[in-house]
């Protein structure tokens, strides 16, 4: 019976975290090469489900450039995907260069584009600064499941007296599930996860989006 609940549990938690890829509308944003995605939620928070920094198709962002520049139409960046959940996950809105430098160059010569399907979920949200404790809570609407999780520096939503604090992203998402997800509450410091990397020590705080099961 025990294994059986933990199965149910698990499968839960699975489904909750795709939940609003079945409910909610997909939108689609494209930018061409040099310029920026800019993706917003009015309501709910962004949840990227695809993404590709490369080129598929010969009429997207084609004007102005010659055959050889749009002839390869098996141009994709594995980690666009990624790099755009990093970057956009759980915000209301985010702008991402469609540059090599944050993408890196998939296909040398091509002219590229990124092409972003993501959700507005419904979300709760959280976010932490440094030092006071993360209270994740679903004490009176389940457990918990959590959709994403970062320590970054996007902002100046915590207190931060540099002159000039550069923009930063550190994953947290497994980290928070494998302490958080399942549970009614759960209570971390910021500072147990990581808010340094080995190029900056930068002020970061921790930002969380969840449902409650």
């Amino acid at each position: 019976m025990l294994v059986k609940k933990i199965n149910w549990i698990t499968l839960l938690l699975l489904l909750c975290q795709h939940a609003c890829f079945l409910f909610a509308n997909k939108i689609t944003t494209l930018a061409c090469e040099g310029e920026s995605a800019e993706l917003r939620c009015d309501w709910g928070y962004i949840t990227v489900f695809e993404a590709n920094y490369g080129r598929t198709d010969r009429t997207a962002c084609c004007t102005g450039r010659p055959p050889n520049e749009i002839s390869n139409l098996q141009c994709f960046q594995e980690t666009s995907l990624s790099t755009m959940s990093a970057r956009c996950d759980g915000r209301k809105n985010c702008s991402v260069p469609a540059t090599n430098s944050v993408f890196s160059d998939p296909c040398v010569g091509t002219y590229k584009y990124l092409d972003v399907s993501y959700y507005c979920c419904p979300l709760k949200k959280t976010i932490t600064c440094k030092d006071p404790k993360c209270v994740i809570d679903c004490e009176n609407n389940g457990i918990i499941a959590v959709q994403h999780a970062s320590s970054v520096r996007q902002d100046r939503v915590c207190p931060d007296h540099s002159a000039a604090t550069p923009k930063c992203y550190l994953p947290q998402t497994s980290s928070l599930r494998s302490r958080c997800n399942g549970k009614k509450s759960c209570h971390l410091k910021a500072s147990h996860l990581s808010f340094s990397d080995h190029r900056h020590i930068i002020y970061k705080y921790l930002d969380v989006t969840f449902f409650c099961v």
